[in-house]
């Protein structure tokens, strides 16, 4: 795929929530720009959990023959990920967390020190929403949890922040803000 792929990963159970709609917000923009979008729904996928066999360290990808495989070679094809997911817990929803787990030995590779990161030099776009108000959301950690949690995962592959979305109070909002779509839209240049 060219440097204007883009895999689109979808982690949470409701398609036509904020957050799968902020998703669609974020792929629309990118195909405005040219971007090939490749759409994943984890909710849709077959994920088994993680055995902690470790076996991926060595492999580069997940041994549990499933689709982790071809989200694997996505993310390997694409030069931009961007993922969307809601606040659950002040942490993101099972599949999501369960995704990191899976891709532990294609995002990095152990060393004696801190982890050497193998997905280096492809980009990263958050997206998140959760229903507790602003400020309330960052000051009891509900969507600082889940974007720390997103966030880490990323860094510790090698890839570098475009954008990191919160749209807060979602519950009580009837479609995006301008001005969340117009952040969403700057991400992807």
């Amino acid at each position: 795929m060219s440097e204007k792929s883009v895999l689109a990963i979808l982690g949470s159970p409701h398609i036509s929530g904020t957050t799968a709609t902020m998703l669609d917000c974020a792929i629309q923009s990118a195909e405005k720009k040219g971007y090939t979008v490749i759409t994943v729904n984890l909710y849709e996928k077959n994920l088994s959990f993680c055995t902690g066999c470790r076996a991926c360290m060595n492999t580069k990808v997940c041994i549990q023959k499933d689709d982790i495989q071809e989200i694997t070679d996505y993310l390997h094809k694409c030069q931009t990920i961007i993922l969307a997911a809601p606040v659950y817990w002040a942490n993101v929803p099972a599949p999501v967390k369960n995704l990191f787990d899976r891709l532990l030995g294609t995002a990095m590779e152990e060393t004696s020190t801190f982890p050497k990161p193998r997905l280096k030099g492809k980009k990263y776009m958050l997206l998140t929403s959760c229903n507790t108000p602003a400020p309330f959301s960052w000051i009891f950690g509900q969507s600082s949890g889940a974007i720390r949690n997103m966030d880490e995962f990323f860094k510790t592959a090698g890839m570098k922040p475009i954008g990191k979305i919160v749209c807060a109070n979602a519950a009580n909002k009837k479609g995006l803000p301008k001005s969340l779509i117009k952040k969403i839209e700057r991400c992807l240049k």
